[in-house]
């Protein structure tokens, strides 16, 4: 503070010379354009004179971009993605067969038969368009809620049914919750339980990518509510200041579990967050398949040909309860529910666009969904015969070589079994 004082004085003393003793003022023109602008580091802005406090809503709201209406008819030519015939009659068996499979697991959980099940009713369209856009050795990170992706990769019924009943053909060998799906060969990470935590970690895979000079991109999908948690608010920081090739991912599906919108954050949406972070951000109509392919496919080749992070938020809604723990009835109407399933469903509209290229009608609708069932009832059920992993892998996987302490363990349950596995139903176990 001393050292402060005396410079002060010293600078004082040197105005009052320059001024023969009169009080010195200096003019704008006295100022050089360095002197009037902002020098501090930590922002890019200029310098005002009034008070005013920014407010939240500073524009009406982010747009949504779509590019077919609710009847599959495009809107604007220049915007539609010319996709071919064979391509879009895929993203159409693949959100019917999702469908499928959802109804039939959802029921399975309720005759007692899994333990547990998450659909993806309503969000089909946010599944199959992002995965379309994508290169197939680009990287996922899921949440939970895109067994879509993966179908659409080529995971087969088969598995998604063993992973379901964690029986002998599951890849997990059984220790991981229904719906954890992952495959090695399709680029899929494993699904984890705790929420959020998959953010960060495509960031920092996103990274490795970008110093390997890779032509491959990351994206990580997540809900709304997700978005809450500390992880997404450090992921999107690091992303954007080590200039990572990822696309962030949020289904916006109107709830987190049973917490509306309304009552989860204050400012206009997810999308609005991404430009405090320096991330290019984009809004789209995730119940229109070709917005949210359009929207993805820009993403990542930008992300790739410019090392940088893009946030899309697709505006969508969870049909179904939150999972098979959940009955959402006791915080929604049935009325809002309905209208989402029947006035502006993503498989509604793409079929309704199929109808009007003449590359579908109803005929075609009645077979396939006839042979759809076929496919997943048959993996259904051979899934139920087949027996549970042997109990070994409960010590596998983990270390390389097993160390003492599991294999005290697994020679503790071995005993207990010889003596008390009468009591046990070990024949339906793979041995």
């Amino acid at each position: 503070m001393a050292a402060l004082r005396t410079l002060l004085r010293i600078r004082a003393a040197a105005r009052w010379r320059v001024t023969g003793g009169r009080q010195g003022t200096r003019s704008s023109s006295d100022f050089t354009s360095l002197d009037e602008k902002p020098q501090f580091p930590g922002a890019s802005a200029v310098f005002v004179d009034s008070l005013e406090f920014i407010q939240p809503n500073v524009i009406s709201g982010i747009p949504i971009y779509r590019v077919m209406d609710r009847q599959g008819q495009i809107i604007n030519p220049s915007e539609d993605p010319n996709i071919p015939k064979e391509t879009v009659l895929k993203f159409y068996h693949t959100m019917t067969l999702l469908n499928t499979m959802d109804r039939i697991l959802y029921e399975s959980q309720r005759q007692g038969r899994i333990s547990f099940y998450m659909t993806n009713y309503g969000e089909e369209g946010t599944h199959v368009g992002s995965a379309a856009a994508l290169k197939d050795t680009d990287l996922v990170f899921g949440q939970y809620r895109e067994a879509g992706v993966l179908m659409y990769r080529g995971y087969p019924l088969d598995l998604f049914m063993s992973q379901c009943y964690g029986n002998a053909s599951d890849p997990g060998k059984g220790r991981q919750m229904p719906v954890h799906y992952g495959s090695r060969d399709l680029n899929f990470v494993t699904i984890s339980s705790p929420l959020a935590t998959q953010i960060p970690q495509a960031v920092g895979a996103a990274y490795a990518m970008k110093r390997e000079n890779a032509d491959r991109a990351v994206i990580c999908y997540f809900g709304e509510g997700a978005a809450s948690e500390g992880d997404a608010h450090a992921a999107f920081n690091f992303s954007a200041t080590l200039e990572c090739p990822v696309l962030f991912f949020c289904r916006n599906n109107g709830y987190a579990i049973s917490t509306p919108t309304s009552e989860q954050y204050r400012g206009d949406g997810i999308a609005a967050r991404g430009p405090g972070y320096g991330i290019m951000s984009i809004r789209v109509d995730g119940n229109d398949v070709f917005a949210v392919y359009n929207a993805t496919k820009e993403a990542r080749r930008r992300a790739v040909a410019e090392n940088q992070p893009f946030l899309i938020e697709a505006m969508t809604y969870r049909i179904g309860h939150h999972s098979t723990s959940d009955d959402s009835s006791a915080y929604r109407s049935v009325d809002e529910v309905n209208y989402w399933d029947k006035q502006d469903h993503p498989i509604s509209r793409l079929r309704h666009y199929m109808m009007h290229k003449g590359w579908w009608d109803d005929e075609q609708e009645k077979i396939w969904r006839k042979k759809s069932r076929k496919m997943v009832m048959e993996a259904f059920e051979q899934a139920e015969r087949k027996p549970k992993p042997n109990i070994e892998h409960m010590f596998s996987d983990v270390y390389s070589e097993m160390p003492p302490h599991l294999r005290k363990q697994e020679e503790s349950l071995r005993k207990h079994l010889k003596v008390y596995g009468e009591h046990y139903p070990l024949d339906n176990y793979e041995h």
